[in-house]
């Protein structure tokens, strides 16, 4: 991987003062989330949305078929997701600093910049944010869960200490267990993180409308800081 992905970018439609970075889920793309962007944008239209693509990797899960991941994963029960791919875990999340460190140098403040995700996406943004050396305006977590929870204390940064952090899961979701996301909001809340749970009754591993007005509610607070 050569640290540098390629992304959709959805220009601000008045002076871009402030960028979500939002990361998609396996096997999917930046263009899939488009609609995140096409939605909200009305409504923070100082924003620009930066979706990168992850790079092609062989997925285990699904008998080693490349396909695009932000990193390797075994399966979805407990005892594979415990099965790390860290060295893919550490090589997205530097890409990702790439992308908030492009932000920051062409001129928008770090505490401008919210950065999101979907399934694999959000397990890479909640990684990224929480060791991130950039105080963030936000962090926000669809639909996954937590990686490399035995050493993130020792990972984490000062700079993210008292960044808010939403996160967002389906109770019927049966490919990321809602269990799981629940599991992985309570160990940040125990590590004193500032974060909102929010359950989103009988939907599955997917996005919901209600879940859409929470993550712009979310971007209003975190931009009008």
């Amino acid at each position: 991987m050569s640290g540098v992905l390629t992304s959709v970018v959805i220009g601000a439609k008045a002076k871009h003062t402030a960028t979500v970075v939002w990361l998609h889920g396996l096997g999917d793309s930046g263009a899939g989330w488009s609609f995140l962007a096409e939605e909200l944008s009305p409504l923070f239209p100082f924003v620009k949305w930066i979706l990168p693509n992850a790079p092609t990797k062989r997925i285990t899960l699904n008998g080693g078929y490349p396909m695009p991941a932000w990193f390797d994963i075994l399966g979805l029960d407990r005892s594979s997701l415990e099965h790390e791919d860290q060295k893919g875990m550490l090589e997205s999340m530097a890409a990702v600093n790439r992308v908030i460190r492009e932000e920051v140098d062409s001129g928008i403040p770090a505490d401008r910049i919210v950065l999101g995700g979907f399934s694999q996406g959000c397990a890479l943004s909640l990684l990224s944010g929480l060791t991130s050396e950039y105080k963030l305006a936000g962090i926000v977590g669809c639909s996954g869960w937590l990686v490399m929870a035995d050493k993130i204390k020792s990972m984490v940064a000062e700079a993210n200490k008292k960044t808010p952090i939403l996160m967002c899961h389906g109770d019927a979701d049966t490919v990321v267990q809602y269990k799981f996301g629940q599991e992985s909001a309570d160990h940040l809340k125990q590590m004193g993180y500032n974060l909102t749970f929010n359950t989103y009754p009988g939907m599955a591993h997917s996005a919901c409308p209600k879940e859409l007005i929470d993550i712009s509610d979310f971007l209003k607070q975190r931009f009008a800081a």
